[in-house]
């Protein structure tokens, strides 16, 4: 139990109705979650208003309600608090309510449209391998040291995630590497929380479908690194043209990455196979297991992060080049006729392209370069045809089918994609909307030598269609047919 007074501290009060000294024993936001004693808060999402569920929650027991507008009926016996912004609220309430986890070890967060999984994954696994307790939020999953907890988003809401980080102070951890995705930001979900460190990694096509504009989605981006303390680092990415942006207002001490550009971390690619890549990084030559020169700016962010957390240079890289990523990033097969798999999680236009980008580097030209690829129904729209686009500009195949259909007809979202195939293109491209039959049809068109990039849902155990999710593993569905067919 806490009091009210504690857990509304530095919130901007417009008005208390009733007793501050009100003791609150639980948080939340969903009114189907509140019990007797909890502080509800109500917050104006994408999909509902809280607003219209105080009264549900007062009668499920609720002690005290935090709203931006007071209902016109106030029930005798609960305390109400007025606020300006109710997300932001829930924010700094919840770190209150947990005693301030983030500031009881050290937070990296990690935000760009691609690599932060990546970065975020390799970052934990590092400072394992080097001795220490650490904790992972990442779209893939979270953990502490070697627990594993199921993630539903890339970065939980308030409440969730100061649970878990108090969860890893409790574990002893001394680091917590986390993905900081653009919804978080705009919904307040970081509010209250006390950053180390931040990195960008690049920004690009997505999520337009939340922001509306890229300004928008810029926007989101850069506030998380306008919101760092002094004490804390920023480490940017400066061969993306909007790495520079996101130094502009931030107090955080300023550091910058780079492969093309002069940057305090930088990196030259000497080797790129299948096999892996061999870097000259700060003057050192070293061969990571990783492939692409994406990989390259991802391996670069993470040497540079942890140099800014005072590690040892050469103990950092020798134990980055043992390590392999993340799960559904860039994941290699073989099948025993010699066809190569490739399953990634690539769902926007540059990450498509920096993977068939990678594939056609690496390639000995004879071989054909055959892509499975959907999108995502509910999502960004504007994508689709230019993921076909890049997909069909950068293949010798393409198939078109579902990703997680959601609610949406995948044969509408087929057609979508279907708008940005080139006239000149449309010769070596496929529809099949069935996803396993479609990954069927190229292990079948494969011979011997060529390569199948099967791109979208990576990591991902399960295809959502119409609410429900229906396990489908790519990887796994993948490797059995192509030993099947070998």
């Amino acid at each position: 139990m806490k009091s009210l007074k504690d857990i509304l501290d530095k919130i901007s009060v417009r008005q208390l109705i009733g007793s501050a000294e009100t003791e609150v024993s639980s948080l939340a936001f969903d009114s189907r979650k509140t019990g007797e004693g909890t502080a509800f808060v109500a917050v104006r999402g994408t999909e509902s208003d809280g607003h219209i569920f105080i009264s549900q929650a007062a009668g499920k027991g609720a002690s005290v309600i935090i709203c931006e507008d007071l209902p016109a009926d106030l029930l005798e016996g609960l305390t109400y608090v007025q606020v300006e912004d109710s997300a932001k609220a829930l924010g700094l309430m919840a770190a209150n309510f947990f005693g301030h986890p983030s500031t009881n070890l050290k937070l990296v967060g990690i935000t760009g449209t691609n690599g932060k999984t990546t970065i975020a994954t390799l970052l934990f696994q590092l400072f394992r391998e080097l001795g220490y307790k650490v904790g992972l939020i990442s779209t893939v999953q979270n953990q502490i040291n070697e627990e594993i907890i199921p993630s539903t988003h890339t970065t939980p809401d308030p409440l969730a995630l100061n649970s878990l980080l108090s969860d890893m102070v409790a574990s002893g951890c001394d680091y917590c590497f986390m993905e900081v995705s653009s919804h978080a930001v705009a919904q307040s979900r970081i509010e209250g929380l006390s950053f180390a460190g931040g990195v960008f990694t690049n920004l690009t096509h997505d999520h337009l479908d939340f922001h509306h504009t890229f300004s928008d989605y810029l926007k989101a981006k850069k506030q998380f690194f306008d919101g760092l303390e002094r004490s804390a680092f920023v480490l940017t990415n400066i061969d993306d043209k909007n790495g520079m942006i996101m130094l502009q207002n931030t107090r955080a001490h300023q550091k910058t990455y780079a492969l093309k550009n002069i940057a305090d971390f930088n990196a030259r690619i000497l080797e790129n196979h299948f096999s892996g890549l061999l870097l000259n990084i700060d003057n050192e030559e070293v061969w990571f297991k990783m492939v692409g020169a994406f990989n390259a700016y991802n391996l670069l962010a993470v040497y540079g992060t942890a140099l800014l957390l005072d590690q040892d240079k050469n103990r950092v890289l020798t134990t980055l080049s043992r390590l392999s990523g993340a799960e559904g990033r860039f994941d290699y097969i073989t099948s025993p006729n010699g066809v190569i798999g490739i399953v990634d999680y690539a769902h926007t236009p540059d990450a498509v392209q920096n993977v068939l980008s990678t594939v056609q580097d690496i390639r000995k030209g004879i071989e054909q370069v055959i892509t499975i690829i959907g999108c995502g129904g509910d999502r960004d729209k504007t994508k689709r045809p230019v993921m076909a686009q890049v997909a069909s500009d950068w293949s010798d195949k393409v198939i078109l089918t579902s990703d997680n259909p959601r609610s949406e007809h995948p044969e509408t979202i087929i057609r979508d994609m279907e708008a940005g195939v080139t006239p000149v293109n449309k010769r070596k491209v496929l529809s099949i909307t069935d996803r396993k039959e479609a990954i069927r049809t190229a292990c079948h068109l494969a011979r011997p030598g060529d390569i199948i990039v099967l791109a979208g849902k990576g990591h991902e155990k399960y295809q959502e269609i119409k609410g429900v999710k229906y396990p489908f593993d790519d990887k796994m569905i993948l490797s059995e047919l192509l030993n099947l067919m070998s």
